[in-house]
């Protein structure tokens, strides 16, 4: 348990989830060790009381559960961040080079990936089930070119195809056809003529570490948004397991590319979990209506380089607290009693919060709190820690920022409607 407390439990946490399936891996062990138990989307379930959880691909649902009286606490974050992952037919090359064929998932900034040491993580689908993988050696890379064949650089900056500029190499030769599903296999403990399909993406090999002159910031891949996943699930495991409200921790798959899947925050995972829990849809629907839901996400960090690119009246620094995000056209879930709702769970923590509204003239990303809210007609509030380098292979927060996070959905799954 103490693992995963801390900044250093935070560190371990990400280096060990290069994938939302070793997320998902991850958050279970904790939760089996913490005494909570797993069921089967396929059995019934006669008593969904007390400390459980359910997976469904790279997605969980977790809950400690007594009663329905004071409604739902419910804390929603995504397991996926954007990266390349692996095609169907991977096994590509030219120049004499071995090459992966990789996809873009998500908004990837695609100049961070280039020139980094880079391992494949995943799943692997076989006869038997799945089974996850990783490689965490530094077997593909993505080079740069020099800039002695593109003068243009410094006058028109970098320019990249994701189809063409973005293909890892990882050997030397003629292509070898089937070879990255031998690797994987290797690697996953199966024999190679097992691998019927796979979900396998690359990932920074760069290990997560405290940074700054002062021991002032975290350097981590994927902080967006597993830094909220392990928030999430350090206030889970510490709520009360005997007293209402029901406390929930939903982390879902798809959200960097808009959570219109069979386990993203779209589906209906959610509410029909919540529903099983409940016992019935009549004991649902009462329920929902005392209830209250934080969307946790990253949020934008004014960039010192970049101060105009931010809504002069909402500056968002480090070490000032958790965000509470509002858009009037709705891209963030927020109202005011959502944002009251998690002020007061700040305050409760004694920790402080700040609020965060886009710039006007830019568009504004979104979270999974729109589509919970939509999902399940709950009041919900969009809130996450500040970072800068959103979406690149390595990502900057706060050090103290995770801990007064936890803090904050900790006091939050308490807080009365």
């Amino acid at each position: 348990m103490n693992k995963i407390r801390g900044i250093d439990g935070l560190l371990g946490f990400i280096d060990a989830c290069p994938t939302p399936f070793h997320v998902v891996d991850r958050v279970a062990a904790v939760l089996r060790s913490s005494g909570f138990t797993e069921m089967d989307e396929a059995n019934d379930w006669p008593d969904a009381e007390g400390s459980r959880f359910v997976r469904r691909g790279g997605s969980l649902v977790a809950w400690r559960h007594q009663t329905c009286d004071a409604g739902f606490r419910i804390i929603g974050a995504h397991t996926d961040s954007p990266n390349l992952r692996i095609t169907a037919q991977p096994d590509t090359g030219q120049a004499g080079y071995r090459q992966l064929g990789v996809e873009v998932y998500g908004g990837v900034l695609l100049n961070s990936w280039l020139d980094r040491d880079l391992g494949v993580a995943g799943r692997l689908a076989t006869p038997a089930g799945t089974r996850l993988f990783r490689i965490d050696q530094p077997v593909l890379r993505v080079p740069q070119l020099a800039i002695h064949l593109d003068r243009e650089i410094r006058k028109e900056g970098l320019l990249l195809n994701p189809q063409t500029h973005i293909v890892p190499v990882w050997g030397l030769g003629l292509r070898t056809p089937g070879e990255f599903a031998s690797i994987a296999a290797e690697a996953a403990g199966v024999e190679a003529d097992e691998v019927l399909a796979w979900d396998a993406m690359l990932h920074d090999l760069t290990p997560s570490t405290v940074a700054g002159i002062d021991g002032d910031f975290i350097h981590a891949p994927r902080i967006d948004n597993q830094v909220s996943c392990w928030a999430g699930l350090q206030a889970l495991i510490d709520a009360p397991a005997d007293s209402p409200p029901s406390a929930v921790l939903c982390l879902f798959d798809h959200e960097e590319v808009g959570s219109t899947s069979a386990q993203g925050a779209a589906s209906t995972l959610l509410p029909t979990v919540l529903e099983r829990i409940a016992g019935s849809r009549g004991a649902l629907h009462p329920a929902l209506a005392r209830s209250l839901c934080v969307s946790a996400d990253g949020a934008h960090a004014t960039h010192p380089n970049y101060p105009d690119r931010h809504e002069p009246d909402h500056h968002i620094a480090m070490g000032d607290g958790p965000v509470i995000k509002r858009n009037a056209n709705q891209r963030y879930a927020t109202d005011a009693v959502g944002e009251a709702a998690f002020a007061a769970a700040c305050e409760k923590a004694g920790v402080g919060h700040q609020l965060y509204v886009h710039r006007g003239d830019l568009p504004c990303g979104s979270t999974i709190g729109p589509f919970a809210a939509s999902a399940i007609g709950v009041t919900t509030v969009d809130v996450g820690v500040a970072q800068l380098s959103m979406h690149s292979a390595r990502e900057m927060c706060g050090a103290q920022d995770p801990l007064d996070f936890a803090l904050a959905l900790g006091a939050f799954l308490s807080v009365a409607t």
